[in-house]
């Protein structure tokens, strides 16, 4: 029996079933299904929710809003000053992705602007403010 005869001889009869890789002309390797674990339904949906935790989302601080027509927007200049809707002291929104998460007060840390968490939304109105 020749080289090649023996070669394919023991292509046959392992488990692949005859199968080859065909780049390599070697057997090719049976894939293996996912081990699952047996740690009961509470560790089974942190595992499926670990995913999304490495999801950036835009988190913005509103100061206040107003409206402005395109006339006096083209005439603000270098020390203009836009009045806002809320008054100085009152609190500030939280927003994730546009979406109200908490309301909070400015402080100033280490010469930068800070924000303490006065209210956190809680998730039931988080999720209706979905919808």
């Amino acid at each position: 029996m020749s080289e090649t005869e023996k070669n394919l001889d023991a292509v046959d009869s392992d488990d692949t079933q005859g199968e080859t890789d065909p780049e390599t002309s070697r057997p090719a390797e049976t894939a293996k299904p996912p081990e699952l674990s047996n740690d009961g339904p509470a560790n089974q949906q942190s595992n499926s929710m670990d995913f999304i935790l490495d999801v950036p989302l835009e988190i913005t601080v509103e100061l206040g809003r107003t409206t402005m027509v395109i006339n006096d927007l083209l005439k603000l200049s270098q020390g203009s000053v836009i009045e806002l809707s809320k008054a100085a002291g009152e609190t500030l929104e939280i927003l994730a992705n546009q979406k109200l998460i908490a309301r909070g007060e400015t402080v100033v840390v280490n010469d930068k602007f800070g924000v303490r968490l006065t209210e956190v939304i809680s998730p039931q109105e988080r999720i209706e403010g979905l919808r």
